[in-house]
This record gives C-alpha cells, sequence and structure tokens, in this order.
C-alpha cells in the first residue's frame, strides 16, 4: 500500500487508516476478473485466458503475463502496454503470442510445455492498487481407442484368477475404467483392480463372470472406449465332454491318415513289385529269343560281330545273299569264339549250257539252271562247288515235244 503523507495517518493503526482511506475515497485501484479459473488445451490447438480489468482511470494499462511452475523461477511471457508489446519475447513464445485490450491472452499452437498455472498483473499509472489474476492451464494429447488384452476367451469355472489388461497407445494423463455388460466396475471381492485401473483380476472364476467386458480411457480433453470381448466360462463337467469328444475325433483323424497312408505304400509296393516282374521277364524273353541271346559276360563287354559263312545246300536254286537287317525283333548271330572253317577248294564253276531252242520258244530265253553269282567281298576259291550232271546226248538234243 502506498499511504499518502499526511500528519494525520502516521499515528493511526493500519485498520482505521484504511477505513479513513476508502471513506474517503483517497485511494483507487484495478480490479481484475475472470469467468474461468481452468483452462484445458490441446496440443497444436489455441487457447485463450480470458480476463477482464475495471478501473477509473481511462489511460492504457501496462498488462504483464507470467507463468509459474512448482519449484522453477517465474517465467516472463509478455508485456506491453495496451496491446503493444514491450521488449523482445522469448524465442519459444515468438509469433504466437497477442494480447487484447481488457488484458486476454491468446496462445496458438500449444505446445506441452506451455502448461502451467499464468498470472496476468494489470496496472494503471493514476491507479494505486495493481489488479492480479491466476489461470490454470492444461495442455493434454488426445487418447486412443483402447484395446483389452486376455491370456484367452475362455476360462474353467473356479480357476484361481483371470486377468484382463486395458492399453492404448496415444494420449496424456488416462484414467482407465471398466465396464461389465455395459455396467461400470468397481473393486469388489472378486473383481480387483490395480492401482491405476489398468488390470482387472478375477478371483476364483464363477459361472456368473461370463459375460461382456470393456475398458475405458479418458483424459480431460477426450474419452474413447474399447471394443467389448466376449469371456466364456466353461463347467468342469462340459469340459469333460468337450475333451472326450475332441479326443474321439482326433482318434479317428488320426486312424483315417493311417490306413490312407498305409494302403498309399501297399500300392506303391504292388506297383514296385509289378515293374520289377515286367522287367524280368522282358529280359528273359530277350535271352530266349535267338536272335537277341546275350551271354553274362556279354552284357557286361561290348558285344562283337565276326561275319559268318554263309551254308549251301546242293540244290540248283540260287542262293541268297542278304546282310542282317537291323531290327528289334531280327535275329542277330551270336559271337564266335573260333575262327571260320576253311572248305576245300575245288574245280572252278563251268558254265551250264541252255538247251536247244524249240522252234516257239523265244529266242531270248535263257535256261532256268544259270551259274550263281558269289556275293560280293567274297573269292570265288572260297565258294562251294556246285555237282554237275553228266553229259547227256539225248537230253541236249531233245526236242521241247519230248519234254
Amino acid at each position: 500500500l502506498r499511504f499518502e503523507k499526511s500528519p494525520y495517518l502516521k499515528y493511526m493503526p493500519i485498520k482505521s487508516a484504511w477505513a479513513i482511506l476508502w471513506s474517503a475515497n483517497l485511494v483507487s485501484g484495478v480490479n481484475v476478473t475472470s469467468q474461468t479459473q481452468l483452462v484445458r488445451g490441446t496440443v497444436g490447438k489455441e487457447a485463450l485466458l480470458s480476463v477482464s480489468y475495471s478501473s477509473s482511470s481511462s489511460d492504457q494499462p501496462v498488462i504483464k503475463w507470467q507463468l509459474k511452475r512448482d519449484k522453477e523461477k517465474p517465467i516472463t511471457v509478455v508485456q506491453s502496454i495496451g496491446t503493444s508489446i514491450i521488449g523482445n519475447l522469448r524465442p519459444e513464445y515468438r509469433n504466437r503470442i497477442l494480447v487484447f485490450e481488457n488484458g486476454s491472452l491468446l496462445l496458438h499452437n500449444l505446445q506441452p510445455s506451455d502448461e502451467g498455472a499464468y498470472e496476468v498483473e494489470i496496472s494503471i499509472t493514476d491507479d494505486t492498487f495493481t489488479g492480479e489474476h491466476y489461470i490454470e492451464l492444461t495442455v493434454d494429447v488426445p487418447v486412443s481407442k483402447p484395446y483389452v488384452q486376455m491370456m484367452a476367451s475362455s476360462v474353467l469355472e473356479y480357476s484361481e484368477y483371470f486377468h484382463l489388461h486395458c492399453s492404448h497407445d496415444n494420449g496424456t494423463k488416462p484414467v482407465y475404467g471398466w465396464l461389465k455388460g455395459g455396467k461400470e466396475l468397481t473393486n469388489d471381492s472378486r473383481l480387483l483392480l490395480s492401482h491405476d485401473q489398468k488390470v482387472l483380476t478375477i478371483l476364483r472364476v464363477l459361472m456368473s463372470d461370463d459375460d461382456i467386458y470393456a475398458c475405458t480411457v479418458e483424459n480431460p480433453i477426450s474419452m474413447m472406449k474399447s471394443m467389448p470381448v466376449k469371456l466364456t466360462v466353461y463347467r468342469r463337467s462340459s469340459l469333460y465332454i468337450i475333451l472326450s469328444t475332441g479326443g474321439i475325433f482326433l482318434l479317428i483323424t488320426l486312424v483315417t491318415v493311417c490306413i490312407f497312408f498305409c494302403c498309399l505304400a501297399v500300392a506303391d509296393a504292388d506297383f514296385k513289385m509289378q515293374s520289377n516282374f515286367l522287367f524280368q521277364e522282358t529280359l528273359e524273353r530277350l535271352e530266349e529269343c535267338p536272335g537277341n541271346a546275350i551271354s553274362q559276360s556279354g552284357r557286361n563287354s561290348p558285344t562283337t560281330y565276326i561275319p559268318t559263312r554263309p551254308h549251301f545246300s546242293n540244290t540248283l536254286d540260287r542262293p541268297i545273299w542278304s546282310a542282317p537287317r537291323r531290327h528289334t525283333r531280327s535275329p542277330v548271330p551270336p559271337p564266335l569264339a573260333h575262327p571260320l572253317p576253311q572248305y576245300p577248294t575245288g574245280p572252278p564253276l563251268r558254265p551250264v549250257h541252255s538247251p536247244v531252242h524249240s522252234p516257239g520258244a523265244s529266242p531270248h530265253s535263257f535256261s532256268p539252271i544259270r551259274k550263281a553269282r558269289p556275293p560280293a567281298g567274297i573269292p570265288p576259291s572260297h565258294l562251294p562247288v556246285e555237282p554237275t550232271e553228266s553229259p547227256n546226248t539225248s537230253d541236249r538234243t531233245h526236242s521241247p515235244t519230248q519234254q
């Protein structure tokens, strides 16, 4: 307080002096008011710290905003005369501050560091008192949708305990809650919540616990609810029935699979046996065939072909010389281990004259008995000697009518 120098106030008590000053209307001041004491802001958005003041003076007020935190030195946010900012702003507040004529402060692009208690001081030169006011500002991140995690979707009756966990990804200052069948849950003798209410524990599970559960997460600026989950509680007798039915089904499946694989193995073995039998039979037939007679030694060593001397019968028919054809069914002569026998050489073949032509015979007809032409590549000395008939004059001179 600033008291004017007066000899009448020098020895007066404080309370009496206040009363005299107010009654004499000698002292005036600034009165600052606000309609809210708490402002909840969202990160990235803006917050308005709204105040108003009253004064008997028409001069422009000097406005000063400070941020105060516990155990920290106050930080001057902005100072202005009216709406004109005085001095330089701190780097974290540049281009984010706006002061109105009534003393209100607007903060753009809120950051978590903006949270705290803001104090405004408004003074006017002609006024004796300076008006002050506090506004609390909170800055939060909206919570994301939570989700429930369980050990399993079903549990056996009379189990010792069962846990349900509630979690979320984003959001500040979360407060958790639980719903059972759409109704809010609180701590119970069997339904226990952890200190932060993130975990719901069911002690000694009963059939009445078979229900739909959900969790909620909220903070000063948002609230979200998880998807509902169904917890199924089985009676112990029902469990035995399910296990027995499942065991029978599993046994039938295993037996079916075993029979299938056994049949597959038998069919495979039968196919292999038939294939081996057909292969052996084919080999035996090839060995029995005279054109494909192959000895055991011939299988292991390459086949050697030795030309053989053809055999003739002492007939007048023309020998047929032909090379063996290469065919799978053609007879192939077996290899010879001994050299070819030497046939005795005889006198050279003599030409056989055809009989006397008959008057009606063609002059170009020949006798059916002709000299055999030796095959190419065999000398005449190695050819067999054909037997010749004794000359018979009567046969040569007989006429065709006599024949």
